[in-house]
């Protein structure tokens, strides 16, 4: 049984997650594909500091948040269908990316499908923000992809792994469980276990601070789970060099070895002491920086934050894939501290927070209040038009 003091506790770290996601995205936008010389060229030595335009306004978040939106839907539609005694969440997850594809190439919601709920009615959302090939490709039809066939099995970019932090508000599951339906779920679209395994780990993170755990003990929970996974050890030891780096006050790097699997290795010199949110490393210049390297980039920036915004900035001038550090780094942060800790200017410019706040209640009512909203044999007719069992 939840208390009230509970359940307010929840709310806010769900919260705290979805907001914190999208601000970092909607920081990085105006960066992606940059270099740090890049960005140090166009903001000034002290990188992008606040939020900037992109996609014709400030605050416009991307593909990463639309996912997440999309992840989020799936799985309090998993919940409520449980009611029909059909229980395979990673296909309900898989059915919400399916109608998040179609905002990529309708002109706006198809009214005929009464099946669609309320989510994929939301107009702002029939918009390409960047999307990553991959995503595009993996839900370009109706075939799931699995672990024993994923789709897209050289993909091992981070797109997969930034729409994960739903996962890891699922407090009530195991951790083992959490892991595994974020595995599946990100290999329906980049199916290199770098990719799906970077996904798992980051959902098992966001999922230990949900639940209060200190940021070292959640990276701890998710490196043991990982350990027994084939393919685990590019993730594996870009979060062990991260959470060491933070620990000694050193900048971590990503980068390709010459084998071809990432790593994380010094950047040399630390961060300007004049200037604490200039880049501190970068991605290499001959590849972007793949799922390990990016989740160690945004681990090690969420552990040496001061505070939301200057993690968010860490990461965001990173260079190469903005947004998903950014998102990555956000969620973490917006776990570890609850909404409250968001800084409130640049969520007041934040697309599509009134969404964002609005799933992120409905999701904590379904955790929390579930069984009160429906059952096998009754439901409220006002929750299943928002979330139908079809």
């Amino acid at each position: 049984m939840w208390g009230r003091a509970e359940q307010q506790d929840f709310r806010s770290r769900i919260r705290g997650t979805l907001l914190g996601a999208a601000l970092g995205d909607a920081l990085g936008a105006p960066l992606a594909g940059l270099t740090p010389d890049a960005i140090r060229e166009a903001h000034g030595p002290h990188g992008l500091t606040g939020p900037a335009p992109a996609h014709g306004r400030r605050g416009a978040i991307t593909s990463v948040t639309q996912l997440t939106l999309f992840t989020i839907d799936g799985l309090i539609r998993a919940h409520v269908r449980r009611d029909t005694g059909t229980w395979h969440p990673p296909t309900d997850v898989h059915r919400a990316y399916l109608r998040w594809f179609a905002t990529q190439h309708d002109w706006g919601p198809d009214e005929r499908r009464k099946d669609n709920g309320w989510l994929a009615r939301e107009e702002w959302l029939y918009a390409r923000r960047d999307p990553d090939r991959n995503s595009l490709t993996g839900f370009a039809d109706t075939v799931l992809g699995t672990l024993a066939r994923p789709k897209n099995p050289t993909a091992r970019d981070a797109a997969a792994t930034a729409r994960s932090a739903p996962f890891g508000l699922l407090i009530g599951w195991e951790p083992a469980l959490v892991l595994q339906l974020a595995v599946e779920c990100a290999a329906q679209s980049h199916g290199h276990p770098t990719a799906y395994l970077a996904a798992g780990a980051f959902a098992v993170i966001v999922h230990g601070l949900t639940r209060g755990d200190t940021a070292d003990a959640a990276v701890q929970r998710a490196l043991g789970l990982l350990g027994s996974r084939p393919g685990h050890q590019p993730v594996t030891d870009a979060l062990q060099y991260a959470v060491a780096a933070a620990a000694a006050g050193t900048s971590p790097t990503p980068h390709h070895n010459t084998a071809g699997s990432a790593g994380v290795g010094p950047a040399g010199a630390g961060p300007d002491a004049a200037a604490p949110d200039t880049a501190a490393c970068a991605p290499a210049p001959d590849a972007a920086p793949d799922a390990a390297a990016t989740l160690a980039a945004a681990v090690h920036c969420a552990l040496a934050a001061d505070d939301v915004p200057h993690g968010l900035r860490l990461a965001v001038n990173l260079g190469g894939n903005s947004t998903a550090t950014g998102a990555l780094c956000g969620a973490l942060l917006g776990a570890l501290h609850g909404e409250t800790a968001l800084p409130a200017a640049w969520l007041a410019e934040l697309e599509g927070r009134a969404t964002l706040l609005e799933l992120a209640d409905d999701f904590a009512l379904e955790m929390t209040q579930g069984p009160a909203l429906h059952t096998p044999t009754t439901a409220a007719p006002g929750w299943l038009a928002r979330y139908p069992r079809g």
